[in-house]
């Protein structure tokens, strides 16, 4: 009878929409309820083996904890709680608590997830992850509309649509954010030097990321290398362009900054291009096999002296890239701490229909710094002055701008702004300078 009870407020809200109405006996035993299945979870009820030992007597305590914090809640809250609400609550909260890429889905979010996981969908162009709780743009594809909008690493999600991102799982958030092409997206978004949300409207239009970005500096004997994304094709066209540097007459520029995504053995593969042996990344977790990736003298391109810029943006597979080679001594990282994101996830079912989302193995540099908890720390810090000098392809579009919450202004064609001094880009030429060619 309990169990079934759960499930119809799970699936009926309005069979909870009046607590007081419930029978006492009814209330204590979805309060049971609640805390078996947090026990369930926490103590490793559904992983095989269950729980160490050497933990039993601390969990178990913290268990107790809970019982009593939900006991107090059911009988001395201010009005009757959804019992089944604060323990939803509390299991997100839980999987968030270990890292910002774990989650717990309701069996009914999972439907929803599992019926749009495989559509084409459109965007308005940022890369999220979930950051003190909200989500957080890592980075904005260029020429997107987030871009046309002014959207830059660093800003907070709020809302989407009238859901704070707060209680949103991030596998949520992202399905709210994508959508059918042409369809509209209303959200409001904090940037970091402001307090005040800013509502916006964007159309959602099948972003893609430019090509690579080739250009030379000091008479051709920098190499300047931009991929927007790690993928197979990017990669590809960077192994090739490096076949052809100068042996003794060019140095190399790699700019990883707002590099998001990405495969990760294409990351390997062009880390590999600057180094004939050492260790890439590795890939450890508790009840996984480790894994490690280590340069082959047969994938190694070039030893031309190498600078590589990176920023908040650089996350993922360019992480793993910038860590490798600044681990291995092969490369100088100039710019800022990069976001710090590379961990696996395992998809573990739950017996009412839910799911969790739960980090597995985390990506470890070749020094074992673990780049999902301290990121990548450049050698040379050099802050970034609200724009590079780069122009890039939203430079010379049009810029959507909102006038009222919810509504836009039309679409209208603007002079380019001029270039802000890259002073990211400066320093790593000042430094390459420096440097004689091999």
């Amino acid at each position: 009878m309990g169990l079934k009870a759960v499930h119809c407020c799970q699936r009926h809200p309005r069979c909870c929409a009046n607590d007081s109405l419930m029978p006492k006996a009814l209330k204590l035993s979805l309060l049971a309820i609640s805390v078996l299945l947090v026990v369930f979870v926490f103590l490793g009820g559904f992983l095989p083996g269950g729980v160490r030992a050497g933990t039993d007597a601390t969990a178990y305590q913290q268990m107790e904890v809970y019982s009593e914090v939900l006991q107090h809640i059911q009988n001395d809250y201010v009005v009757t709680p959804n019992i089944p609400k604060v323990t939803t609550g509390a299991l997100h909260g839980l999987l968030e608590g270990l890292d910002p890429d774990s989650s717990y889905l309701t069996p009914t979010e999972f439907k929803l997830y599992q019926a749009h996981e495989n559509e084409s969908k459109a965007q308005i162009g940022v890369r999220i992850a979930k950051r003190y709780g909200y989500a957080t743009v890592i980075s904005v594809i260029p020429g997107s509309a987030a871009d046309h909008a002014g959207i830059t690493d660093g800003d907070v999600i709020e809302e989407i649509g009238d859901q704070s991102t707060r209680v949103m799982p991030l596998q949520m958030i992202r399905l709210a954010l994508d959508g059918q092409p042409g369809t509209t997206l209303n959200f409001s978004v904090i940037e970091p030097t402001s307090a005040t949300p800013a509502a916006m409207t964007l159309t959602r239009t099948m972003a893609q990321y430019p090509a690579v970005l080739v250009d030379q500096y000091e008479n051709n004997s920098i190499l300047y290398l931009k991929p927007y994304d790690l993928s197979p094709d990017r990669v590809n066209a960077l192994l090739a362009r490096l076949r052809q540097v100068q042996a003794g007459r060019q140095k190399v520029l790699l700019d990883l900054r707002d590099v998001t995504d990405g495969d990760m053995n294409s990351a390997v593969q062009l880390a590999n291009a600057f180094l004939k042996s050492g260790t890439i990344t590795t890939l450890q977790g508790q009840k996984f096999s480790t894994q490690t990736w280590m340069a082959e003298p047969k994938n190694f391109i070039t030893s031309a002296p190498l600078i590589v810029l990176v920023n908040r943006g650089t996350a993922g597979p360019a992480e793993i890239v910038a860590a490798a080679l600044k681990g291995n001594n092969r490369a100088e990282l100039v710019g800022e701490r990069t976001f710090g994101s590379g961990a696996v996830q395992k998809l573990m079912p739950l017996p009412d229909g839910a799911v969790l989302f739960l980090s597995v193995a985390k990506y470890h540099g070749p020094n074992g710094e673990i780049i999902q908890d301290n990121a990548v720390m450049p050698n040379v810090v050099v802050v970034a002055n609200n724009g590079f000098g780069l122009v890039t392809p939203a430079a010379t579009g049009p810029v959507t701008k909102p006038t009222a919450p919810g509504a836009v202004q039309p679409a209208q064609p603007v002079k380019p702004p001029a270039a802000q001094p890259d002073d990211q880009l400066n320093k790593a030429l000042d430094l390459l300078k420096q440097e004689k060619a091999a």
